[in-house]
């Protein structure tokens, strides 16, 4: 929703320098990303009226073919449906990548290549900006050296800086090259693989096999991909889907984080909103699919938010597999820890950024994982590694891998605080105002819950609370002494 400072500063400096002051610019990772915001454009009512004023600045390394920012250059006018891409996809730039390539762009060490202007393709069958030239394709971050960049400022006062506050964070000067490995670090974490809290030497050393393995048989690490940034997973997700299966509608079930819901009915032919996640829904999608309606998949959250409500996954596996339905579950708020959903899904993708990464300083969008015996897997594996780009930012997996070293006893921690205050909310004097608790394991769907969870799992960190007068919660929240935020998972409360 809101474009961090960084980002807006180094878009500013873009313009400055190739656009004029009636455009605004949006930076993407990739070339390939930055098409696909192009091809947006195209599916709006007015393209006809502003495909001319579109294009697409690449800005390259002096030393490299590929670009490291791709910009999106259009009119302000009509910067709102760049936004609507931007804030959907999850396919923007990092506040760490805008930092250190507004730096590079100033200092010389990034510019552009002729041609600058890249023509928007007006005919919609064209996907040449869908996924851009081959070369663009599948190239790694860390490719970008970080290492050198740390090496000219260790001269200055601000490189004296940087190296103080990487040593205070991580102990010792932790080099950018290391990021391969925390990014390895952080798939076996998902995977399950690792089962304490051990640092990154250990985890790149590990050779166990995943423990997702025990309910999921040929399930390993090559299976999981890492995004950069929020939506980013569950976007390229109903993308490979729609490639994989072709042209249909798919299902939102129960109440959805908004961008998944508008993922959804953006882009493709729609989406079938069913917001209750009730047991009469489902009966409708049966009905459907017996009068000869065809799905693409099923998204959902395990379980939802704000109500904490779990749908039924074991009946939605047994009609999707009757009716050739793929399953998408979200388990962020319940996570890998506490639960095991792989099994009932085709793809499970779960956020980094929340209590995966706990400390509220990095983002690290969605894994995305694919189940080895699910009926699309061999398809789905073809699409993605044909398409998958990996833009996640060294420094953010070098912050991402050393915030998830305590993942494991962190969750374990949450959950029992989580509960305790559930009981208190529950009980007297409180309950008085109270109206309801939310929390999956107080849930009439605890049912659907308890069938996926761990022997030692618990039902998560995120609970919600209405009370009986509009009053009685003004003062509580006013009153409750901690931080206030619009996010969750942290190692710290948040309301």
């Amino acid at each position: 929703f809101y474009m961090h400072k960084s980002i807006h500063a180094f878009a500013e400096a873009i313009v400055q320098r190739h656009g004029s002051p009636s455009e605004q610019a949006f930076l993407f990772p990739s070339h390939a990303v930055a098409g696909r915001c192009l091809k947006f454009f195209r599916t709006q009512e007015s393209f006809s009226d502003i495909h001319n004023t579109l294009r697409i600045v690449d800005l390259y390394p002096n030393d490299r073919e590929e670009p490291s920012i791709s910009a999106v250059l259009c009119q302000k006018v009509h910067a709102k449906i760049a936004k609507t891409f931007w804030q959907h996809s999850g396919g923007g730039i990092s506040s760490r990548r805008a930092e250190y390539c507004h730096k590079a762009f100033e200092d010389g060490r990034l510019g552009v290549k002729l041609p600058l202007i890249r023509v928007v393709d007006v005919n919609p069958s064209t996907e040449i900006l869908c996924k851009g030239p081959k070369r663009y394709q599948k190239r790694q971050c860390s490719e970008y050296s970080l290492a050198s960049e740390q090496k000219q400022r260790k001269g200055s006062a601000e490189g004296r800086d940087y190296v103080q506050f990487i040593e205070e964070r991580f102990g010792r000067n932790l080099d950018s090259s290391m990021a391969d490995k925390a990014k390895l670090a952080i798939r076996r974490r998902i995977a399950g693989a690792l089962t304490a809290n051990v640092d990154l030497q250990e985890a790149v050393q590990h050779t166990h096999s995943p423990t997702r393995t025990a309910h999921v048989e040929e399930f390993s690490e090559d299976d999981v991909y890492l995004y950069p940034c929020g939506m980013n997973s569950i976007f390229d997700t109903h993308r490979m889907m729609l490639a994989c299966r072709g042209e249909m509608k798919s299902i939102s079930y129960g109440f959805p984080y908004i961008d998944t819901l508008k993922i959804l009915e953006k882009w493709g032919p729609g989406c079938l909103f069913y917001g209750h996640g009730s047991p009469w829904e489902l009966d409708d999608l049966e009905r459907r699919c017996k009068d000869g309606e065809r799905f693409l998949a099923l998204f959902c959250e395990f379980p939802g938010n704000p109500l904490l409500k779990t749908p039924d996954l074991r009946r939605i596996r047994s009609l999707a597999d009757r009716y050739d339905i793929a399953v998408v579950v979200d388990e962020t708020i319940s996570n890998f820890i506490n639960v095991h959903v792989l099994p009932a899904a085709d793809v499970v993708v779960s956020s980094l950024t929340k209590v995966f990464a706990g400390e509220c300083n990095v983002m690290g969008g969605r894994s995305l994982v694919l189940n080895p015996r699910s009926r699309y897997y061999k398809r789905l594996k073809e699409v993605i590694e044909a398409d998958y780009e990996d833009n996640y930012w060294p420094e953010d997996a070098i912050f991402m891998e050393r915030n998830s070293r305590d993942f494991i006893s962190r969750v374990h921690r949450i959950n029992e605080n989580a509960e305790a205050i559930c009981d208190v909310m529950r009980a007297s004097p409180i309950a008085e105002t109270v109206k309801e608790v939310y929390y999956p394991k107080y849930s009439p769907t605890q049912a659907s819950y308890d069938e996926f969870r761990h022997k030692n799992g618990g039902y998560g960190g995120l609970l919600s609370v209405t009370f009986k007068a509009t009053a009685q919660a003004i003062t509580f929240y006013n009153q409750l002494d901690t931080a206030k935020g619009p996010s969750l998972g942290t190692n710290f409360t948040l309301r």
